[in-house]
Order: structure tokens, then C-alpha cells, then sequence
């Protein structure tokens, strides 16, 4: 990326540590991380099957797994095989992001490379290619080009994750309840799943906090999880309308299958391996990617004050944007997210994507008169494209759309595809699906605009190689809290999604909201306290931002000062005293490295934290302005009291913090200047 600071340290050996067993006939291959913590174990099974381990702080994390691909029409590669050579590499680097939970990301694995060959019939070959962290395992398959394999179509991947022992795990089903991952996470034993989605998190046995997930997904299949018996999974590729799950030719590669390992919840929750194993950007002018806040003519359409479609309660008109422009400018805020303005959303618009355009906008919604409108004011149009999953006609119009946006100036769009199926019959997560999001990222990028994606496959980690992919939903959201016929979002939600779903990338979870008494036909509403509410920004990472309530809810609300401070940028993270499900409390340092802001949300329980505030610099004293529930205040009962206090603090002040029930607490640090 843009100022990358690198060193290498690039160690080839021309034979790896090799363990001789059953008299020099059965060969091991282990290589271990930087640190010592994990170590990787390679063999082949007596049938000339492949096979790995993993052992983390000298427990084991994996046992025995196989690996390997089936095809249709031709042999399968699974077995039969010799390791012809292998090839070992140190690397040590650290690069910097453009934007991102650490400014600075440091690269340290170990690599090894197993070269493998079928030993008879045709003698295709295939390399496995592991890079072992401190922090976890990343694994992937290369096919190199060869006479014998040519064009193929994977009808299986054989990758096995072998636990010790019938271990709990946080994890959402697979398709079953909806194709957007937007489902609560479940603690459950292993035993009571069947096929889940990645990242899926593992508390075991052996006392050791475990997440499997993918990197670099790039025209392939996502990767779920099946359930084999109680302690294993395999790989479980989703497959196309017609069967197969990936077509390709050689050459090509796999995403990485990646295994990241700690001894506490936030050992996970910070671990950069996903990233490391992305590919450098391939953006150089990164100079008009810029994290931002926002407001949005959003939730007035959730709550059925305003409509996407034409009507008397038209919601993307000239002058109701207007007034969001002014209330942006206003506040500080850069943008103002718009939907409902472009022909397609009379009638049932989910029915048929098709009627969508991207470039004709209603008749009383001007977009020339309102992006420079906005210009004036500083503040910048969010665009919006909802397809309702028709993909071949958001393409037909991808180059003209965003040709039209950068000519208004507007350099960040939200896409949106409400449907069960893309196109009416692939799955949002399939090859076909991990094409089209990647066409519409690097289109965007060619036109210099910023992608948040909404109903989207998951995050792999393909920020870094492209920056402009900013945020992503893929989970349940605010707008739950608007319609959900079981009431919306529990508490519990939000202390789990740090260590779920947020371990894909930058989360468009929309927070923010100050108005509790609403009404919806469903009887759902926010379940938090006013003051989680706040938390949020601080706990939920996305550097596209949302405030995420209608502007007259935060007029005159002294508490809102925190959101037009909070940053959605930041230079350094860390994950203190946790509990996944139960409470977690967050810090984060801004870009700038000066101030620190402090997230801490509970579920239903209230609870009393302490926080040792050792992340603060040493020598120096602090003004902590802390927002926190006030007497009485109950996510259920009574979410509004909050309270807001100053205190003068420093590295060595351990805080008492009181989280109400659904509560949470946010501060804000800041050096002071003597």
C-alpha cells in the first residue's frame, strides 16, 4: 500500500526438519512459528494421502486432517501422492494501511511449501503451501499448469479441521435461515450443528479460544463448515444452480483456509493473519479513499415514515435531502447516504431487480442540484444502488452508474441485493457471487468510488488489495430493530459479534440510535441502553460510519457530542476484559495517535467491570469524559438515563465501570496538554 515500510528477511533452505519413522519410510515435515508458539505438522497417510496438524502453546488445536479436491468427469487428486520437494521461507515485514483497526501491520510467519506428485497413473501435481503465525495457521492449495489437468470442475474439497476433543462453538447455519448471514450466533456443542458458516469460533477444551475462516476469496466458492461428527468439519464449498462448486483452469489457487488461535476471546478479535494473507494494494493513488461518518435517509423508510417508492411519503426527495445536507454540515458529519431516488422501487421491487436504473433518478429528486448542494456545504452524496439480486442488470449499467456518480462528485456508494438467490438462482456466497462483488469493487475503484456492500459474501480480507472495499453488513443490523418479527437484536448479540462476524472485516452495523419509544407492527425495537448505543462506535468497526437516527432524535442531546467525536479510523486496537456473549470492552486509538476511546457493552445482565487503563501512555494524565447509564436505566424498562462526567486519569487508574442491564459505557481520553 501506499508507504508500505518493509524489510524482509528471506531464509531458503535446501532441505526442511525432517523426522524419519518406521525405519526411514515415513517422512514428517514440521515447521514452527517466529516466536516458537505454533507449529505445523505435515505427512502422508501409508495410502499417499496428505495430511496436517496444528499445535498452538503446545496444545494441540488440530489433529490428523486430510486434505485434497475431488473433480467431476476425472480422478480425483486425494491420494496416491510423494512429496517431490519442499521449500521453506522466513518472512518479517510490516506494512501500513490507508485505514484500518492498526495503522501499522506486522508480517511474521514461517512459510512451508510441500510439492506434491501423484506417484503413478497420470502424475499430476499440486502444492500446498502453509504459513504458520504466533497467532494461527493459513493454508492454501496451487494447482501449477500441467499437461494432465487442465480445465476443471471441483465437485468437493476433502479439507478436514480435527478437533481433540466435542468442543462448544458460536456459529450461524447456512442458507437455512436466510442468505445474508444474518442470523444470531448460537453457542452450541459441535454436536448440535450441521453445516455453518466462517468464521465460526471454538471454545475447547484444552482451554484455547479457536477461529476457522478464509482469506483472499477470489473466484472461488465460499468455504462453510459441515459437520462430520462431533469433533470435525470439512470443507463444504457452495456450490452453482447446476452442482459443481467451482469451475476453473489451471493454473489457480485456493483462498487461504485460515485457523487463528488464542488463549482469551481477544486474541482472536485482533489477530491481522486474514490480512497478511490479501495481496498489496493494487490501488497507487489512495489519496480519495477517506474513512467518513454519515447520516442517511434510512431508518425513516424502516419505520414507515417515509417510502423507497413514489408516493405522498416519498423519502429521496430534493427537499428532504436538502435538510439532511444541512443537519450534516451542521454537525460535522461528510455525508448523507440517499435511498429510494432512481426508477425501480414502485411496487415489489424484490419480485424483479430488473426495473432498477441506476442512472435515472425520480422526478422530484434532482441530483445535480443536490450534489452541488452538497458541494457547498461540504458535505458529500452517498450513493445508492439496491439491485434485489439482479447482477447481470447492475453490470449492464456498472460503467454508466458510476461514470454518473463521479461526475456529481459522489465517491461512495451502499449496494444492496434483498433477494434469496442472485440472478434468481445463485447463491450471494457462490463463485458466481464472489465474481460479481469483485467486479463491482474494481469498477468502483476504476472511478475512484468507495463500496459499502450490504447483503453481501463474506469478508475475506480483500480491503488491503482493495482499499475502496470499505464496509460490508453480513449480519443482523440496526434495521432489525425497525421490523423483526422476534423483536429485534438481543443484547447478547452485540457482545458476540466482536468475535464472530467482525473477524471477516469492517462491520456496517448502522448504531447510533437516541429514540426508544417508536412503534412498529412487529413490536421490535432497540434493545440496549442509550449509553451501548454510543459504545457501539467504539466496539463496532467500520470506517463508513452510520448515525443511524432520524436527525430530530439527536437535536439538543448533549450525549451526541460523542458521536460527532468518536473516529471510525484507527491507529491501534485493543480487546480488554471479555466474555463472547456476555460482555466486552473495547479501545481504540485514533489515526492521529493521540486520543484513546473506550467501548464496554453487557448482555441482559448488568455487571460491574473493573479497567486498568495500562493501554494509556506512561507519565502522562488524561481527561476521561465518560458517558455511562444513569441511575435506573434497563434496556427494557428504561433504556434513556445516562450520565456524563470528566475524570482525570492516568496508566495507573484502574476505572470502575457499572453497566445497567442492555448497557454499556463509552469514554473518550484525551492527553492533557501541560
Amino acid at each position: 500500500m501506499k508507504k508500505i515500510k518493509y524489510s524482509y528477511c528471506l531464509i531458503f533452505f535446501a532441505s526442511i526438519l525432517i523426522y524419519a519413522c518406521s525405519a526411514g519410510t515415513k517422512k514428517i515435515y514440521k515447521i514452527s512459528s517466529p516466536g516458537k508458539n505454533a507449529e505445523l505438522v505435515f505427512e502422508l497417510t501409508p495410502s499417499g494421502q496428505p495430511q496436517y496438524s496444528f499445535y498452538s502453546y503446545g496444545k494441540s488445536v488440530i489433529e490428523p486432517s486430510l486434505l485434497g479436491f475431488e473433480f467431476q468427469e476425472i480422478q480425483k487428486m486425494t491420494e496416491g501422492f510423494e512429496v517431490v520437494s519442499t521449500e521453506e521461507k522466513e518472512v518479517e515485514k510490516t506494512w501500513e494501511q490507508p485505514w484500518g483497526e492498526f495503522k501499522k501491520v506486522k508480517d511474521n510467519h514461517n512459510e512451508l511449501i510441500v510439492h506434491l506428485k501423484e506417484s503413478k497413473g497420470e502424475e499430476r501435481v499440486v502444492d500446498i503451501i502453509f504459513r504458520v503465525f504466533d497467532d494461527g495457521l493459513g493454508f492454501r492449495y496451487e494447482f501449477p499448469k500441467q499437461p494432465n489437468l487442465g480445465k476443471v470442475k471441483i465437485s468437493n474439497e476433502v479439507t478436514q479441521f480435527t478437533f481433540k476433543s466435542a468442543n462448544d462453538v458460536w456459529w450461524i447455519p447456512v442458507h437455512r435461515e436466510n442468505s445474508y448471514y444474518e442470523s444470531e450466533y448460537r453457542k452450541t456443542p459441535i454436536s448440535k450443528t450441521d453445516t455453518i458458516n466462517t468464521p465460526a469460533t471454538f471454545e475447547t477444551k484444552e482451554k484455547l479460544f479457536v477461529a476457522i475462516h478464509e482469506a483472499n476469496l477470489t473466484d472461488f466458492a465460499s468455504m462453510t463448515l459441515l459437520k462430520t461428527n462431533d469433533k470435525q468439519y470439512k470443507s463444504d464449498l457452495v456450490p452453482w444452480a447446476d452442482g459443481v462448486k467451482v469451475y476453473a483452469e489451471t493454473p489457480f489457487k485456493t483462498p487461504w483456509r485460515t485457523i487463528i488461535v488464542g488463549k482469551i476471546p481477544g486474541d482472536v478479535a485482533t489477530s491481522t493473519i486474514m490480512l497478511n494473507l490479501n495481496e498489496p494494494s493494487k490501488i497507487d493513488d489512495l489519496s480519495w479513499i477517506t474513512p467518513s461518518k454519515y447520516i442517511g435517509i434510512w431508518w425513516g423508510m424502516h419505520l414507515e415514515k417515509y417510502t423507497w417508492g413514489q408516493g405522498p411519503k416519498h423519502g429521496a426527495t430534493t427537499k428532504i435531502t436538502k435538510e439532511y445536507i444541512d443537519f450534516a454540515a451542521k454537525n460535522n458529519f461528510d455525508g448523507v447516504l440517499v435511498e429510494g431516488w432512481n426508477e425501480g422501487w414502485d411496487g415489489d421491487w424484490t419480485a424483479d431487480g430488473s426495473a432498477f436504473s441506476f442512472v435515472k433518478a425520480y422526478p422530484d429528486f434532482n441530483l445535480e442540484e443536490i450534489t452541488k448542494y452538497a458541494d457547498i456545504k461540504n458535505v458529500r452524496l452517498i450513493g445508492h444502488h439496491e439491485t434485489a439480486g439482479a447482477t447481470k442488470n447492475y453490470e449492464n449499467q456498472l460503467e454508466d452508474a458510476f461514470k454518473l456518480y463521479q461526475k456529481m462528485g459522489v465517491n461512495t456508494v451502499k449496494t444492496g441485493y434483498v433477494n434469496k438467490y442472485l440472478d434468481k438462482k445463485e447463491w450471494h456466497d457462490s463463485q458466481y457471487g464472489a465474481r460479481h462483488y469483485r467486479k463491482v469493487m474494481e469498477t468502483a475503484a476504476k472511478y475512484h468510488i468507495m463500496i459499502d456492500n450490504h447483503e453481501p459474501i463474506k469478508g475475506t480480507g480483500l480491503q488491503r488489495t482493495y482499499p475502496n472495499f470499505m464496509s460490508q453488513e453480513g449480519a443482523r443490523g440496526q434495521e432489525y430493530n425497525a421490523w423483526s418479527v422476534d423483536g429485534g437484536n438481543t443484547p447478547e448479540h452485540l457482545t458476540t459479534l466482536p468475535f464472530t462476524r467482525m473477524l471477516s472485516g469492517p462491520l456496517d452495523y448502522t448504531p447510533g440510535n437516541f429514540n426508544f419509544d417508536y412503534k412498529t407492527s412487529s413490536g421490535a425495537r432497540v434493545q440496549t441502553t442509550l449509553a451501548n448505543q454510543l459504545a457501539l462506535y467504539v466496539i463496532v468497526f467500520s470506517p463508513l460510519q452510520m448515525a443511524s437516527d432520524l436527525p430530530e432524535n439527536y437535536e439538543g442531546k448533549p450525549e451526541f457530542q460523542f458521536v460527532k467525536e468518536v473516529p471510525c479510523n484507527w491507529s491501534d486496537t485493543k480487546v480488554l476484559d471479555s466474555k463472547i456473549g456476555e460482555y466486552t470492552t473495547i479501545v481504540r486509538r485514533d489515526w492521529e495517535e493521540k486520543n484513546w476511546y473506550l467501548g464496554s457493552i453487557t448482555n441482559k445482565n448488568a455487571r460491574n467491570l473493573k479497567i486498568a487503563l495500562s493501554f494509556l501512555e506512561n507519565g502522562k494524565e488524561y481527561q476521561a469524559e465518560i458517558y455511562a447509564d444513569g441511575a435506573g436505566a434497563n434496556y427494557k424498562t428504561n433504556p434513556y438515563p445516562l450520565t456524563i462526567s470528566k475524570q482525570q486519569v492516568n496508566s495507573k487508574t484502574v476505572l470502575d465501570i457499572k453497566l445497567a442491564a442492555g448497557g454499556g459505557t463509552a469514554i473518550k481520553f484525551s492527553p492533557i496538554q501541560k
